[in-house]
C-alpha cells in the first residue's frame, strides 16, 4: 500500500498544475460511478480524470508504474499484464476499423477520487473500452477492489512490440472448464431458462444483486470441481497485488461451498449469447460472450466483478 501511494504521488510530481487538477478530485460517489464498458465518445460516459493519451512518455510511464504496483506482475494475461493486452486490443481495434479516434490505448483515464494516502479514504480509479479498475483505500488498507469490468475485442490474441497477448482467454477457458467437469444432471440444475445478451451488472446496475441465487450450490459439487470453481473465481482476484489478493480470496474461499454457479448458452463460452455467473455470499463474477459489432462473425467477452458487501468500499 506504502508503494502505490508513493507512485501515485510520484505521478503526480510529473504533471502540470491543470493535470494535476484533472486527475485530483475529492472523492465522491458519483464519480466513482462514472465507469463504463464502452470507449469515451460522443455523449457517453463521461469518465473523471486524465486521458492516457493526452500524457507525455515521462507521465505515462509513471502511470504505468502505479497501476502496475496495484496488480499482479509478471503473470502472463494476467494483473498488469493483463491491463496491456487490453490497450493493445483497443489499438488493433482503432487500426482495423480506422475508428482510432474512439479505439485507441489513448482513450483510457485515470483519476484519484480523495488524495492518495495512508490515512485518508480514496479510490484509484482506470478504466476505458471493455475494462474498469476501482480500488478504495481506507487507512492505509485496500477496502474494496470492485466493481471491475474485463473485456477485450478481439478475443483471438494481438501482439504488439513482439508481445503477444490473449487477456481474457485463460478466464474464457476456467468457465469451459468449470462447466465441462459438470455431470449431466448437475448441468440441468446449473442451467438457466433465460438467454442472456450481456452481464445483469454491469456499468449502470450498482445494488441489483437478484434476490435469489440460481443454479447449481458448489457445496454439492466434489472437492475436484469446486476447485475449477475456485479457479475461475482466482483469474479476477489474483490480478490484484498479492497482499490484496490474497484477503479477498479468503473471504471468497470460506464463501465458496455457500456459491452458486449458473449457465446458458454452450457451456463453450465462445458462443454468442454463452453466459455464466459465480454467485457467492459476497462474489459476484458474470461472462457473457457478445456479438461484434466491428469485427463480423466474431463472439468477444464481457465480464464483470462485484462483490454484495464492498463495492466502492462499501461506500
Amino acid at each position: 500500500m506504502e508503494r502505490v501511494v508513493c507512485l501515485a504521488e510520484a505521478f503526480k510530481a510529473t504533471l502540470s498544475a491543470s493535470q494535476i487538477a484533472t486527475v485530483q478530485r475529492s472523492y465522491s460517489k458519483t464519480d466513482a460511478m462514472k465507469w463504463s464498458n464502452f470507449p469515451e465518445f460522443a455523449a457517453r460516459p463521461r469518465r473523471v480524470g486524465i486521458s492516457l493519451g493526452s500524457l507525455n512518455a515521462t507521465q505515462l510511464k509513471a502511470a504505468k508504474n502505479l497501476m502496475a504496483a496495484a496488480m499482479a506482475q509478471n503473470v502472463p494475461n494476467e494483473g498488469f499484464d493483463e491491463l496491456e493486452g487490453n490497450l493493445a486490443a483497443d489499438d488493433y481495434l482503432g487500426t482495423t476499423t480506422g475508428k482510432t479516434g474512439t479505439f485507441s490505448s489513448g482513450n483510457y483515464f485515470l483519476a484519484f477520487l480523495g488524495t492518495p494516502s495512508l490515512s485518508g479514504l480514496w479510490e484509484l480509479q482506470f478504466g476505458g473500452h471493455h475494462y474498469a479498475f476501482a480500488n478504495t483505500y481506507n487507512g492505509g488498507k485496500a477496502i474494496g477492489v470492485t466493481p471491475s469490468f474485463r473485456g477485450v475485442e478481439p478475443i483471438a490474441s494481438v501482439t504488439i512490440n513482439s508481445h503477444t497477448y490473449q487477456p481474457i482467454e485463460q478466464e474464457r477457458q476456467a468457465f469451459a472448464d468449470m462447466l465441462g467437469s459438470l455431470n449431466s444432471n448437475e448441468q440441468a440444475t446449473a442451467r438457466l431458462s433465460a438467454t442472456f445478451r450481456d452481464v445483469l451488472l454491469g456499468p449502470g446496475a450498482d445494488g441489483q444483486f437478484p434476490a435469489t441465487k440460481q443454479g447449481l450450490k458448489v457445496g454439492e459439487l466434489s472437492a475436484a470441481k469446486q476447485k475449477l470453481v475456485l479457479n475461475a473465481i482466482k483469474l479476477y482476484v489474483n490480478d490484484l497485488d498479492p497482499i490484496t489478493a490474497a484477503a479477498v480470496l479468503a473471504t471468497y474461499t470460506d464463501g465458496l461451498v455457500d456459491t452458486y454457479i449458473a449457465y446458458s448458452g454452450s457451456g463453450t463460452m465462445n458462443q454468442q449469447s454463452d453466459y455464466v455467473r459465480i454467485d457467492g455470499p459476497r462474489v459476484w463474477i458474470e461472462y457473457s460472450g457478445q456479438p461484434s459489432r466491428d469485427i463480423p462473425g466474431t463472439v468477444h467477452p464481457h465480464s464483470v466483478w462485484r462483490d454484495r458487501t464492498s463495492d466502492y468500499g462499501g461506500n
